[in-house]
């Protein structure tokens, strides 16, 4: 009886609770998008508001998240390898599969993002919060580390291994090791592990400038994506098998993954299983494309991924929230 109303209240809040979280994603692409196309910001404010999300913005977030956390709420083995996997698999499928279409090793990266990297920390937290409450939180934060810090290292390795091929094996391996020790992406989470296992305790001062900035990631990033949008007629440019592909990887592949490792590898409890599945469920994240764009790589087919997984999971997310009450009576 319990869980039939667990799923019921689900079915009744999934769609407003979807639309309410979604629909400031749009709203901030769109002025973005506005503010181009009626000249009010110019063609160099995509750069430089991209450069501001990955110098400053993301990194105060990625530190801010890792530094911060609880360790205790984080020891779930059996979530994190849920959620690593299934973003593992999902992630290399896609590389290799791109590679094997001779795509080059740095475009094939940033797809194996494109269908893997979900937006945990822009919509998964207040669509967690409103359909599981704060008892998922932790399990959010997990997910969220997972993609947001581990896959993005490994996919930041492949880009810089792909942008720096052809150069010999050791100026390779300098040029590699040299651009990864000065990227922030990968400082920050590295020195928010050694706050966090230093037991070191940030002073409030610092907390709260890491917040301002890394509250401004998302939002920027987003912004960013409208401009980039306005500035570029990607409308023929960008392959519609392959934007559908990456998305349906995110959308389909990625959640039904999640699931079957939950269910029938891990064996979670059912909250973690519907987190777990509900969080993979969600678009790609705009990570995929501050890559794209810094690196000067096709930024456009990132774009349409972006719009596109956002526009469908609004369909897939309430679907699955839609069947709730069947997953987790099972």
């Amino acid at each position: 009886m319990c869980v039939r109303t667990l799923g019921a209240l689900h079915r009744g809040i999934a769609m407003p609770s979807v639309v309410a979280v979604v629909l400031p994603v749009f709203a901030l692409i769109g002025l973005g998008w506005l503010v181009r196309r009626r000249g009010v910001l110019d063609g160099h404010a995509t750069s430089g508001l991209n450069g501001y999300v990955v110098h400053l913005a993301l990194p105060a977030l990625l530190f801010d998240i890792v530094a911060r956390a609880d360790p205790a709420q984080l020891l779930q083995p059996g979530f994190a390898a849920t959620c690593a996997l299934s973003v593992g698999i999902v992630f290399s499928v896609t590389v290799l599969v791109r590679r094997h279409a001779s795509r080059p090793l740095a475009d094939a990266s940033i797809d194996g993002l494109n269908a893997s990297y979900a937006n945990t920390g822009f919509i998964g937290f207040p669509l967690v919060a409103a359909v599981l409450g704060p008892a998922a939180m932790p399990a959010t934060l997990v997910a969220t580390i997972v993609t947001v810090c581990v896959l993005f290292a490994v996919a930041l390795v492949l880009v810089e291994v792909g942008v720096n091929a052809g150069q010999g094996a050791r100026h390779v391996a300098a040029r590699v090791g040299g651009a990864l020790v000065r990227n922030p992406l990968l400082v920050a989470p590295a020195l928010g592990l050694l706050v966090l296992l230093s037991g070191f305790t940030l002073p409030s001062p610092v907390v709260r400038g890491l917040e301002l900035l890394g509250a401004s990631a998302s939002p920027c990033a987003l912004v960013a994506l409208g401009l980039f949008l306005a500035d570029k007629r990607t409308s023929g440019e960008v392959p519609a098998v392959t934007v559908a592909a990456l998305v349906s990887a995110k959308l389909v592949a990625h959640p039904l993954l999640a699931w079957l490792l939950a269910t029938q590898v891990f064996a979670l409890p059912p909250m973690l299983v519907h987190c777990a599945v509900l969080l993979a469920a969600l678009p790609t994240g705009t990570g995929p494309f501050m890559v794209a764009a810094y690196h000067g790589r096709e930024a456009a087919l990132t774009a349409r991924v972006v719009l596109v997984s956002t526009v469908a999971s609004l369909v897939t997310v309430t679907a699955w929230l839609g069947a709730t009450s069947g997953i987790v009576a099972g």
